[in-house]
């Protein structure tokens, strides 16, 4: 059974999807649907992963410890279980991130699959940065991206 419930960050709100007992999604159109979400019942699921945001945001967590099911193709998954071993605090390029997927020439696939994480900050996609050090792409916007970084004190 699919359920949605809105959680209020100091992101914005947010739309958790948790399906069958696994987190398999976050939007970041909080704002525009958090009306019509607005009545949802949370799941112990949903109110652990509330839990965790904030103590990640309070500097209190540097992991979570979320069952996730990111619905994907296999290299997809396979690029969103590189991105989980990104420590808190550090990034890394494109480039690194498809060499670890075994596939050094793979960065555009990266960034695409990047772009399709369905589960962002609980799947620390904001933490890939281009080769240069520059700041690229991020479904919540760019301001997000750059806001995660500095909380988790990443050198930017």
């Amino acid at each position: 059974m699919k359920m949605k419930g809105v959680i209020h960050t100091f992101l914005g709100e947010l739309i958790l999807t948790e399906e069958d007992g696994y987190i398999t999604a976050v939007d970041f159109d909080g704002k525009e649907k958090a009306e019509e979400e607005k009545n949802t019942e949370y799941t112990p699921l949903m109110l652990e992963a509330k839990k965790q945001l904030q103590e990640f945001y309070e500097g209190k967590r540097d992991q979570f410890t979320l069952p996730l099911n990111p619905k994907g193709t296999p290299f997809q998954k396979k690029v969103w279980e590189a991105l989980l071993t990104i420590p808190k605090g550090e990034t890394r390029s494109y480039q690194e991130i498809a060499k670890l997927c075994g596939n050094e020439k793979a960065s555009r696939a990266v960034g695409m699959a990047n772009n399709r994480n369905p589960i962002p900050i609980f799947i620390p996609c904001h933490r890939v940065i281009g080769k240069n050090g520059a700041l690229v792409g991020y479904g919540g916007g760019l301001p997000i991206k750059e806001a995660l970084l500095r909380l988790e004190g990443s050198m930017l």
